[in-house]
């Protein structure tokens, strides 16, 4: 076998994968970190490194001496783009770390995007690089030009000065993990700028003499570039992302095994098949389909073992187990499910057409299941009227039954709470009496019921906790990752911090509410926090009190129906917030005036509370805006 074939053929594999890699890195960072202003010019010089490799590869398979010209002169598109890109991202990085640029850096970087397009429009007159050298040479390659030489010196001033950013930005960053990754990058972006040059045309007859060092040498430097544009990718992917190191290592790893690794690998595989001849090539579109169905089924079995054992660190219990209770959620369609199989088992076993299984939450009926038809229950006897009832008549086991209509109503209370109702199973009730078994198993029956709604109403506990916590989380992680370059900068920053969300809110209208004409959660809220109410401060004298109790009247009278007061639905959200916490008003006059129920009446007057939360926090958001566009305003006068 010649061994000057083998590494050509090596040499054009690597080509072909680096070309893979680098358009999908430019993928990663146009999907996950696009607004970043490092991760935008990582992605350009992925771009150009495309264009190179891309160019290299096609123009070593091709025949016509005309297209293998075109392809040659397409790679020099990212061959004279590089500078730019360089300086571009050095510039970006150095500003992350705190040295924005005060307009000279700006300028030279457009500058060397003007000068890398006038060599781009010297191209087609072949003036930057001839036309297509083929004999007597070892590869063949474009012919130099004496502009080419004044674009080399461009191409390496550009360079130095990229790598005199990345050093003053290694040397601002002073956490050990910043510089770590300042300096994965600065080695990582030392292959594109080494491995992108074309240094043929300018050894073109030492390679002719010594065509095994020169390929030898071409190999090593693709391998080298392969390996370390995924190293550059790396310490980009922490640009710009509030998530924690775990999930953009992860994310990072599965990209590149799913996509370049897995896409170069059948490449390299299919081509090898295809150029060992008849009949060996017979094999190459089943050696590319189990290729690429091996690879996958490698990566979904083993890629939960090492994210076990080297991201998830000391916390990888903790994570795993999180990450098994997305496989183990239990949904709504779930429990209706198996609610419909418990019914139908019931029906079963007593013999009956008709039964159904209501599910309730804070504002009344969630969802209901039934089988064999209609149930003829309308919700407003569901759910206002099963309280008053729930004691009476027979009990079976630990569960309360009671006749309604054609039913037998059986409420299902949450454990140790009688006024907790999670739900109820109405069955039709049977024409004969029941007997031992029956009993029994209809007990179980609903005993399975019962288990399923308190398992879901923990299970919500739990998403509602992680809903309260998620705010703060992203928060901290977003302080965290901001850290990473500026830790000075961001963390002394004097911008307001005041995290808003509707959870949060909703707790300090409540509590704001319920002392409407007085108390301390009124006078020491956290509302006094928000700016409406700061600036409501000086239409009351400075009386924080006024102040917050103004913002809570406007809150509720922004929700208020348009009309004469009425007694409908429409306006039962305001009736409440008005007669309860402006009037302040007993509960039980309340839900007399209003026709419910007093169970009934603290769903919905939870509902009016998160309206009135929601409110504010479009009001405090209005304000904000126009408190910095008062700002900008007045800036540009003191600076007129």
């Amino acid at each position: 076998m010649n061994f000057l074939l083998v590494l050509q053929t090596i040499n054009q594999l690597l080509a072909a994968g680096i070309s893979i890699t680098a358009f999908s890195l430019l993928l990663y960072a146009l999907t996950f970190n696009l607004k970043d202003r490092v991760a935008r010019s990582f992605a350009f010089i992925m771009a150009c490194v495309v264009a190179v490799f891309v160019g290299e590869s096609v123009a070593g398979v091709v025949s016509s001496q005309t297209w293998i010209e075109r392809w040659y002169q397409f790679q020099w598109i990212g061959i004279i783009f590089l500078p730019p890109a360089y300086v571009l991202l050095s510039d970006a990085v150095l500003a992350t770390t705190g040295r924005p640029s005060r307009g000279r850096r700006t300028k030279l970087v457009i500058a060397t995007f003007v000068i890398s397009g006038l060599f781009l429009l010297t191209i087609p007159f072949s003036l930057l690089v001839g036309p297509l050298v083929t004999d007597n040479v070892v590869a063949p390659h474009l012919e130099r030009t004496n502009l080419t030489w004044v674009f080399s010196a461009f191409y390496i001033l550009s360079m130095i000065w990229a790598w005199v950013n990345f050093q003053r930005a290694y040397h601002r960053t002073r956490t050990r993990s910043g510089r770590r990754r300042i300096g994965y990058l600065i080695a990582g972006a030392l292959a594109p700028a080494l491995g992108s040059f074309p240094y043929l045309l300018f050894g073109s007859s030492f390679a002719s003499v010594h065509p095994y060092v020169f390929w030898l040498t071409a190999v090593t430097s693709n391998t080298l570039v392969s390996g370390l544009i995924i190293i550059m990718a790396y310490a980009v992917a922490f640009f710009g992302v509030p998530w924690p190191d775990r999930v953009v290592k992860r994310r990072l790893i599965k990209w590149v095994m799913r996509g370049p690794i897995t896409a170069s690998t059948v490449l390299a595989l299919t081509t090898l098949i295809r150029r060992a001849g008849e009949p060996i090539a017979f094999f190459s579109p089943v050696v590319m389909a189990g290729t690429f169905l091996l690879m996958q089924y490698m990566i979904t079995m083993f890629s939960p073992i090492w994210e076990r054992w080297f991201l998830f660190g000391e916390e990888k219990n903790n994570i795993t187990l999180l990450q098994n209770l997305e496989e183990r959620l239990f949904t709504t369609d779930d429990l209706k499910q198996f609610l419909e199989a418990v019914l139908a088992a019931i029906c079963d076993r007593l013999q009956v057409q008709r039964a159904f299984t209501a599910s309730f939450n804070m504002t009344g009926l969630d969802y209901l299941v039934s089988v064999g038809g209609q149930t003829g229950i309308q919700e407003e006897d569901l759910s206002h009227n099963i309280l008053e009832i729930a004691n009476t008549e027979d009990i079976i086991g630990e569960f309360e039954l009671f006749s309604w209509g054609e039913y037998w109503i059986i409420p299902l209370f949450s454990e140790g709470n009688q006024d907790d109702l999670l739900g109820l199973v109405g069955v039709e009730i049977p024409g004969e009496d029941f007997h031992g078994d029956q009993k029994e198993a209809f007990h179980i029956l609903i005993q399975r019921a019962y288990q399923a709604l308190e398992d879901r109403k923990y299970q919500q506990q739990v998403f509602t906790s992680i809903e309260d916590l998620t705010p703060q989380m992203i928060r901290i992680q977003s302080l965290r990752a901001a850290t990473r370059y500026d830790g000075t900068g961001v963390l002394s920053s004097a911008t307001n911090d005041l995290i808003l969300d509707e959870g949060t809110l909703t707790e300090w209208v409540r509590d704001a509410l319920s002392d409407y004409w007085g108390g301390p959660d009124l006078s020491e809220s956290p509302l006094l926090q928000l700016e409406i109410v700061q600036n409501a401060l000086d239409e009351h004298d400075g009386i924080s009190v006024r102040a917050v109790r103004s913002i809570l009247r406007e809150a509720i009278d922004k929700i208020r129906p348009e009309g004469t007061r009425r007694f409908t639905l429409d306006w039962v959200l305001y009736n409440i917030l008005e007669m309860k916490f402006l009037k302040g008003q007993k509960v039980r006059d309340v839900a007399k005036r209003l026709a419910m129920s007093e169970a009934n009446l603290y769903r919905k007057q939870k509902i009016a509370i998160e309206v009135v939360a929601k409110t504010i926090l479009e009001m405090e958001k209005q304000a904000r805006e126009g408190n910095k566009k008062s700002s900008l305003e007045n800036d540009k006068k003191m600076l007129q």
